[in-house]
């Protein structure tokens, strides 16, 4: 809807069709007849909506048809809102969204009016160079109302992580390697800790999980456990759930996972 919005900022009305109530189809219509990618986008639109209107006229407990564009990804059930953006929602799924905003935005003055939004020579580029990201992504998986239920809490994913740091397997993602985090051994050569990984990463799931959101972190918070003892540094965070605020703070030791025989 944002992107629709402001692929819709002050769009000339030749561009957007004179008698067509939806400007983005038209936009997207338009720009295909010269750009061959928002031309696979519109083949592949007019296929969906074409399987939208099947679906509405068969009978009940009947299957249209289950492709989309190509031969491996099913067609899931259309929602309302799926199909009131399914110019952008198809483009984005396809990774094509940001080149057909960067074209647009290449030949606006075709499109848009001078005050534009992506007739911008800074505004336009940037919000094709922000859509890479969001079409980089595969959007085959997505997370359910009650996941909160189905995750497993932080203490079992600690529990995991101990088990697998110490009987974990050589080909296990645990044993991916830490930031920096390596032995020296009295021969002078260096090797990685097969335990660093495995401690950084149940750390991890402390902090960032998907219970709570991360409001706030910085690195290097000193604190001091008692009066004789020298400050600790270590890293503070705030973190929101759906009930209360929680602020935590773990030593930089046990976040690079060399903690070691110290107390």
């Amino acid at each position: 809807g944002v992107v629709e919005a402001c692929l819709l900022h002050m769009l000339k009305r030749r561009a957007a069709g004179f008698l067509r109530t939806d400007k983005v189809a038209a936009l997207f219509t338009k720009v295909g007849k010269t750009c061959p990618v928002a031309g696979d986008v519109c083949r592949k639109v007019q296929e969906l909506q074409q399987q939208v209107e099947s679906r509405k006229n068969q009978p009940s407990g009947q299957e249209p048809l289950k492709r989309q564009g190509s031969t491996t990804s099913k067609t899931p059930i259309l929602t309302p809102q799926a199909i009131k953006h399914i110019w952008v929602r198809t483009a984005l799924i396809e990774k094509v969204l940001d080149k057909i905003v960067q074209y647009i935005v290449d030949n606006c003055s075709k499109y848009y009016e001078k005050e534009a939004l992506l007739a911008d020579p800074v505004c336009g580029p940037i919000l094709a160079s922000l859509l890479v990201g969001p079409c980089a992504l595969e959007y085959t998986k997505l997370k359910t109302a009650d996941h909160y239920w189905t995750d497993p809490s932080a203490d079992e994913l600690v529990q995991r992580h101990r088990i697998q740091g110490v009987h974990g397997r050589q080909d296990s993602p645990s044993k991916r390697p830490a930031l920096g985090i390596r032995k020296r051994h009295s021969s002078g050569s260096t090797s990685e800790d097969p335990f660093a990984a495995s401690a950084r990463e149940y750390v991890e799931s402390l902090h960032q999980n998907s219970r709570t959101h991360l409001l706030y972190g910085k690195n290097n918070v000193l604190v001091q456990p008692k009066d004789d003892l020298e400050a600790i540094p270590g890293y503070l965070s705030l973190h929101q759930s759906a009930d209360n605020l929680t602020l935590k703070w773990t030593p930089n030791q046990l976040m690079n996972g060399t903690l070691g025989d110290s107390e």
